[in-house]
């Protein structure tokens, strides 16, 4: 266990010595600064009856960090590793393939979960200013987070298993990006599907990522999105598990 946190702390690290983890960090800042301006312009037009955490959810900023910044995050996690020669020393370390999937993605979330901390402050600042106490409710603040985590857990998940089918950052961020994108616009093809009966438009509707979110940020916590959304870690950390346990057979 004491190796598996090491594993954590080193792949946490990374991302604080390098430019690399700066730049993301800069570009979130500046998406989610977009983000909260773009909720105060809306606010300065109308009053809204829906949570502060509704508004940014709204709004094109936010599920830019969630498309983008997820490739960006993993696609050095093993791509890195194999390109500069250091995999196979890593792979020597005195821990199973599974716990360096698991270090590998804990140390992802981990940072991934910290670049959305400014949204806090951006809600306080709104509250502050409004003088209206509800519009901060730590429940719904709660649930909108949970939503994020979940929504990121799935997208850092899919990064991992890119990064470790292949030696090259970029063809990981691109292959991550477009099936990211892809499970993105099934929301679009829900809506669609909305009025249609059967188990194709159901099984569709059930997949529309616009729809659980607007539940989480309005402190709605439904079953089914937490299991689809833990299913799909899951699945694809196993993918990830597979392909770095290949290796024993080449």
């Amino acid at each position: 266990m004491q190796a598996y946190w090491a594993l954590v702390w080193r792949e946490l690290g990374l991302f604080f010595k390098s430019w690399t983890g700066y730049i993301i960090i800069a570009g979130v800042m500046f998406l989610l600064g977009f983000s909260f301006w773009s909720m105060l312009e809306g606010l300065n037009s109308q009053p809204t009856p829906v949570p502060i955490t509704q508004l940014f959810y709204e709004t094109l900023y936010f599920w830019l960090i969630l498309l983008v910044v997820s490739p960006l995050i993993t696609m050095r996690t093993f791509a890195l590793e194999k390109s500069s020669g250091t995999y196979e020393t890593l792979m020597t370390t005195p821990v199973g393939d599974a716990q360096v999937v698991l270090a590998k993605f804990t140390g992802a979330l981990l940072f991934y979960l910290i670049l959305w901390l400014p949204l806090l402050a951006c809600i306080g600042i709104v509250r502050y200013y409004s003088h209206d106490p509800a519009s901060l409710d730590p429940a719904t603040v709660a649930t909108t987070f949970l939503g994020i985590a979940l929504i990121g857990s799935v997208y850092l998940s899919l990064g991992i298993f890119t990064s470790a089918v292949t030696k090259s950052q970029i063809i990981a961020a691109m292959f991550s990006f477009a099936v990211g994108i892809t499970f993105f616009m099934l929301s679009f093809l829900g809506a669609a599907f909305g009025t249609q009966t059967g188990w194709q438009a159901q099984l569709i509707a059930h997949l529309g990522l616009m729809e659980h979110m607007r539940d989480f940020a309005q402190g709605i916590v439904d079953s089914r999105p937490v299991v689809l959304y833990l299913t799909l870690t899951a699945f694809f950390l196993f993918l990830s598990w597979k392909s770095v346990e290949s290796r024993r057979w080449k």
